[in-house]
């Protein structure tokens, strides 16, 4: 693929690049081989600009952010990658009006804590959550009886065609790990979320009670996408899973954990091959056992 108008953008513009980046290490899973362009987006007009191009030049793109839910193929990305980061993560707290608004590359560690700061309750169920704002607002991440419908108010983002647009929460489409932007192009830039006044003992106790909840539970110690299939409805995937013996299962390196029967892990050297044999294994034997079909909830980059 001829990128040489983005390389020569990204010179003009003055972003970061590089090529032929393997993109293992930015995904949590630490799987996936190089991507043909990788662009750091240094700043929303960097975002425009490369959308832009990509659009014009019909350049594949895929924007990462924590890689915290994403396996990428060992075959890598033919395309480009736009990598939001730190560069992309103030935060800013309206205590008057209880609303945080954050840049896209932030953590929703980063976030909770400013929350916490601020006596701003509402976002404890995050804290944990191993992604970023705009990750966890694209697949509407939640975890123990909260989401992030529940305290978004609206966002700005880069659409398809390389232009800014804002978008309140009643047009997000939010549903259980579904929003308007899923299997979309536009990029998320800044989420704004609106809390409730709190007493900062109370919620951090409650963000220390969730967070040990996830170390004693949860397989934290090896590489992984988290949960690697959506609740079906009326059940558990872990449960199906463990149910049907497949707790400890392994193909080459990749495993369903003994902590936590939900979580594929990457016990070392576990390839793309492993990773998706071992998720068709669990997908074919728990439709045969109990008649339930699992859908994955990871994004597979190939």
């Amino acid at each position: 693929m001829d990128h040489s108008s983005l390389e020569k953008l990204c010179r003009d513009i003055g972003a970061q690049y590089s090529l032929n980046e393997p993109l293992a290490p930015y995904t949590s899973m630490k799987i996936g081989g190089a991507c043909d362009i990788l662009v750091h987006a240094g700043s929303e007009y960097v975002v425009r600009e490369v959308v832009s191009l990509c659009k014009k030049e019909n350049i594949p793109y895929f924007v990462l952010g924590k890689g915290s839910n994403v396996l990428v193929s060992d075959n890598g990305y033919h395309g480009c990658v736009i990598l939001v980061g730190k560069d992309m993560s103030d935060i800013n707290v309206d205590i008057e009006r209880n609303t945080i608004s954050a840049a896209t590359g932030a953590s929703l560690k980063s976030v909770c804590m400013a929350a916490l700061e601020n006596g701003l309750t509402g976002l404890e169920f995050a804290y944990g959550i191993p992604g970023s704002v705009g990750g966890a607002l694209y697949m509407n991440a939640g975890a123990y009886g909260g989401e992030m419908k529940d305290i978004v108010k609206s966002c700005r983002y880069v659409d398809e065609n390389g232009e800014y647009q804002e978008m309140n929460v009643d047009e997000m489409e939010l549903s259980y790990r579904h929003s308007f932007f899923t299997g979309k192009k536009c990029i998320i830039i800044s989420v704004t979320m609106e809390l409730k006044k709190g007493d900062k003992s109370e919620i951090k106790a409650r963000m220390d009670e969730l967070m040990q909840r996830r170390r004693d539970k949860q397989p934290l110690e090896y590489p992984s996408c988290g949960s690697t299939f959506k609740r079906p409805e009326g059940y558990f995937a872990a449960a199906l899973i463990e149910e049907c013996g497949l707790k400890g299962f392994t193909i080459g390196g990749a495993q369903v954990s003994e902590k936590h029967s939900g979580f594929v892990i990457n016990r070392g050297g576990a390839s793309f091959e492993d990773v998706m044999a071992l998720v068709d294994h669990i997908k074919s034997v728990v439709c045969e056992k109990k008649g339930v079909e699992l859908e994955c909830e990871m994004l597979i980059l190939e």
